[in-house]
């Protein structure tokens, strides 16, 4: 039976994650105020901007999410197999001095 081990969703470059399946982050608009025209382009801008920005945002949380899990699972693992190889040679030490000690 074969396990689906999801990949990273970001990457970690120099200590800083980032995601990569979320695309550019959206500029944020300038809001103009030349005039009442110039504004009203400016607000609908930020509108669309801001229904832009928290897709980016919802994406981000799931790839960062996504990668906590991945990385707390992975380190969970390797701690389980490493004190699973610790108790193994413990025992074996110890079978082989109570073997020793009978001589």
């Amino acid at each position: 039976m074969l396990a689906a081990v999801p990949a990273m969703a970001g990457t970690i470059a120099n200590g800083t994650w980032t995601p990569t399946g979320c695309g550019a982050e959206p500029k944020v608009p300038v809001i103009e105020h030349d005039n009442i025209d110039a504004y009203n382009k400016s607000v609908r801008a930020i509108n669309d901007w801001q229904q832009k920005a928290n897709d980016y945002n919802s994406c981000l949380i799931k790839e960062a999410n996504s990668d906590n899990t991945l990385i707390a699972n992975s380190a969970n693992d390797e701690q389980a197999r490493l004190r699973a190889s610790m108790e193994k040679i413990q025992a074996e030490t110890a079978a082989a001095k109570a073997k020793l000690d009978k001589k």
